[in-house]
């Protein structure tokens, strides 16, 4: 693995949708030839940085930022804006702004609501303007993708999406994580393109 590249994939998961959606991504950006996917958490609004997650992915550390050749952002929605936890950590990132670390890399992003109108697209909006200070190149699903225009449920050009419905026991329909997969991958294809050692 040491010529692979490697596609950070950083997201804040309550419920654990946007958790799911991070999986299938991971599963796309790994359907392309060297490269791997590499799963990352933000601690809960308040938590201290340095804790453990009791389970899943660990915590984002900066130097996973600077060892990424691509980056995936997954938030919930909250009020048509990401999550206040990972604000925070884009928030914690100026020294790597002020020394150009992230520019010129793909960055995409993907987020999951409780309603078909909660707020989707100005979520994946919101999660696009940091990257885009950071230099990113932003990544979204062309509509050369069937799903994309034959959705009953979640997925923009912006991004992937989710509809989780108001008690949020909704799973994923086969579209949204055939979204989330060709995101994934077309993360992982133009890092490749981009990636200069």
């Amino acid at each position: 693995m040491s010529n692979d590249i490697n596609i950070l994939i950083v997201y804040y998961s309550r419920d654990g949708h946007v958790h799911a959606m991070a999986e299938h991504l991971a599963r796309g950006v790994e359907l392309e030839t060297h490269c791997y996917a590499r799963l990352r958490t933000v601690p809960p609004w308040g938590s201290p940085t340095d804790a453990i997650p009791e389970s899943g992915p660990v915590y984002v550390e900066k130097s996973d930022l600077r060892e990424c050749a691509g980056l995936a952002l997954g938030s919930p929605t909250r009020f048509g804006n990401m999550a206040a936890a990972l604000k925070a950590f884009l928030d914690s990132t100026s020294d790597i702004w002020l020394s150009g670390e992230l520019a010129d890399k793909p960055a995409a992003v993907f987020t999951s609501s409780t309603s078909m109108h909660g707020g989707q697209e100005s979520t994946l909006l919101s999660m696009m303007l940091p990257l885009i200070h950071h230099g990113m190149v932003m990544v979204g699903i062309p509509y050369t993708q069937p799903g994309l225009l034959n959705t009953t449920a979640g997925g923009t050009p912006y991004g992937a999406s989710h509809v989780a419905a108001d008690n949020g026991n909704v799973s994923m329909t086969a579209t949204e994580k055939e979204l989330c997969i060709a995101l994934g991958k077309r993360l992982a294809g133009i890092a490749k393109k981009l990636h200069v050692e």
